[in-house]
């Protein structure tokens, strides 16, 4: 398969419409929900990735923005599942300074911002964030042109941040995963502190868990500094899930604090 147009009939082809119905309530597709219209074909991640196995070398980057703008959830999940492979391929350490490296993985990185809201539901941006936009903030980039690099990135950052969009919004957050796991705890308080009044429970809970693994792989003083400013205030939502890795004592005094 080298086109997005046999990627998609495949796809379909594997159609399960028990599975179907159970991912349409699990990832709440009803009404007013925040899935609301999104479709499935009922396939499960294992699935996806098997065909993303298959075809994410012989598949140009130009074909990739078809199966982003599928309907099926899975079939955009493909999309994303082959950029976060085409970037990875690129982003090795031996590929970290290349020059033609450095241009593939910003005209990935381009591509998926430029299809963001395509990511519209938290699988989907959880799924590709971490490894797309959080990788590409650890590595050389050309697409700040003069400005500094990091200025360009926390930028960025920060339009995705103050989008609309809920989902833009989650990538920002969810992409300091990998920041985290290389580290660096700066991009995780960052965006902690400016989406830490969300009144969505998707970004309080994204909010919770990028702070609790920021304190596991960075440092937990980090973590109770933070609680310390914002305990008293912040969802309680977002605080369950920060210090869910805390003994039970230590939980139970931050759940007082914030009463």
């Amino acid at each position: 398969m080298t086109t997005a147009k046999e990627i998609i009939q495949y796809m379909e082809t594997l159609r399960d419409e028990e599975q179907r119905d159970v991912l349409m309530r699990f990832f709440k597709t009803g009404e007013g929900e925040y899935g609301e219209g999104d479709e499935f074909l009922g396939l499960k991640v294992p699935q996806t990735r098997e065909v993303v196995k298959q075809v994410y070398q012989s598949l140009p980057l130009a074909e990739v923005p078809q199966l982003l703008m599928s309907r099926w959830h899975e079939v955009r999940l493909c999309g994303l599942l082959t950029l976060v492979e085409d970037f990875g391929r690129l982003a090795t350490k031996r590929c970290e300074q290349d020059p033609s490296a450095i241009q593939g993985r910003d005209e990935i990185l381009s591509m998926y911002l430029q299809y963001a809201e395509q990511a519209n539901n938290w699988d989907l941006v959880d799924l590709s964030a971490p490894k797309l936009l959080g990788h590409w903030l650890l590595l050389p980039t050309r697409l700040a042109g003069d400005t500094p690099e990091e200025d360009f990135k926390r930028s960025t950052l920060d339009a995705l941040a103050q989008s609309e969009n809920l989902w833009r919004q989650r990538m920002s957050m969810v992409c300091t995963w990998k920041t985290t796991q290389q580290g660096d705890p700066s991009w995780c308080l960052r965006y902690a502190e400016v989406h830490l009044h969300h009144p969505h429970d998707l970004m309080q809970k994204a909010v919770g868990w990028m702070l609790r693994e920021m304190g596991k792989r960075v440092s937990m003083q980090l973590l109770r500094d933070f609680l310390r400013r914002h305990a008293h205030h912040m969802p309680r939502t977002t605080l369950r899930y920060a210090i869910e890795k805390m003994t039970d004592e230590e939980r139970k005094y931050w759940m007082q604090v914030s009463e």
